[in-house]
């Protein structure tokens, strides 16, 4: 079931603006605080987005930009059932954006592929994937195991030493800079009050309304929702929230542009809609303070992208980057309302991509509703503590 953004009254914005009370305060301007305000913009009239600046870790800023489905789900099918969700509404929040702001966020569907270099690697996926659609409650999609030729007809230049790779025909990429720069030129379309460099310090919950302090003065509203990447952590505290995250370094190298080949991306391997090349998938615990890039790691990702497509040793690489994914205890994201402060919600994960157009047509109509779905409970933070009880 689908649900169109709706630009809201604008004199409800004003009105609330005038009586000096948010309706509702979104802390986080990534792309999980900005799809979720530009979500509720449809439900409530007047809110703002609390933003720490460029100080901050800037995970939006460092994704790849997959809108992916297959291999989410192992341990938790309701992951998977959230994940398609939001593939399936992917293409409603792409042409709304488009249409409110002007900005195209290139979203392709045309499926993707994880691809296999060994007959170990193979065995081990197929696996993989048996275990996973056969979990009950598990979201049921079409997937494939495709050998050497198959492969080759969605992979131009396609190396000798690739066996074959999974693929399905529901995952697909975005671009995740346009994406960001579309919801935030839809805070100006939506009267969506957006501060920069107002990080949150502290917050009072005062018959009914929050109180946020941040460095540039305070600001209230009815609700408030942490979508703050690491720092949900810290924030959750003061709302009564335990938000078990740490950061998880991922690296990146782009390639110069060159003409457009790769249709069908691959899960460490795509090309952007304007030409240029990303080479990805590290994961790496290596904690907050360390957002640099490590030799070996991108030496790695290299030899696996031009064992892949061999014609790329002649692409010239442009840059590379590290950035802090934000992981949960168990990997899954977090939804949950405060049991001890009402109104107030938080929402973390590290797929800000392919979970935006869920976060914004299914999580934000939750929040302003004041309920999360039942369908939502295996989300919440109660998980964490039953395992601990056993």
């Amino acid at each position: 079931m689908t649900q169109t953004v709706q630009v809201p009254v604008p004199g409800k914005a004003r009105e609330r603006r005038h009586q000096g009370i948010y309706d509702a305060i979104v802390v986080g301007g990534g792309l999980v605080g900005a799809a979720i305000a530009y979500g509720l913009s449809s439900h409530l009239g007047h809110i703002a987005v609390l933003d720490e600046g460029d100080v901050a870790y800037r995970a939006s800023r460092g994704n790849f930009g997959l809108v992916w489905v297959q291999s989410k789900g192992m341990g938790m099918p309701a992951y998977g059932q959230w994940t398609m969700s939001s593939q399936q509404l992917w293409r409603q929040f792409a042409d709304d954006l488009l249409d409110l702001t002007g900005v195209d966020v290139h979203l392709e569907q045309h499926g993707g592929l994880h691809v296999l270099l060994t007959e170990e690697e193979v065995e081990a996926r197929i696996g993989f994937l048996t275990r996973l659609h056969a979990q009950p409650g598990m979201a049921q999609y079409p997937w494939k195991m495709l050998d050497h030729k198959e492969t080759a007809d969605l992979v131009p230049g396609l190396g000798p030493e690739v066996l074959g790779a999974s693929w399905t025909p529901v995952d697909g990429i975005a671009n995740p800079l346009k994406l960001l720069h579309a919801l935030h030129v839809a805070f100006d379309r939506l009267d969506i009050d957006y501060l920069p460099q107002h990080p949150a310090t502290k917050i009072a919950h005062k018959d009914g309304i929050f109180e946020i302090d941040t460095p540039r003065g305070t600001v209230r509203a009815r609700k408030l929702v942490l979508a703050s990447g690491l720092s949900n952590k810290m924030l959750g505290e003061k709302v009564g929230l335990d938000v078990p995250v740490r950061p998880q370094r991922g690296q990146i190298i782009v390639l110069e542009r060159t003409r457009r080949l790769l249709e069908t991306p691959i899960g460490s391997l795509r090309q952007m809609d304007e030409g240029t090349w990303l080479i990805g998938d590290s994961q790496e615990e290596m904690g907050y303070a360390d957002q640099t890039t490590g030799l070996p790691v991108l030496a790695t990702l290299a030899d696996r992208a031009v064992r892949t497509i061999p014609a790329l040793r002649e692409v010239r690489i442009v840059r590379s980057w590290a950035a802090l994914r934000v992981m949960s205890q168990d990997g899954f994201p977090i939804y949950e309302e405060s049991q001890t402060h009402p109104g107030a919600f938080v929402a973390t994960c590290h797929s800000g991509v392919t979970l935006a157009a869920a976060h914004a047509l299914r999580y934000a109509p939750m929040v302003a509703a004041g309920c999360i779905d039942d369908d939502m409970i295996p989300f919440s933070t109660r998980r964490f503590h039953v395992q601990k009880a056993a």
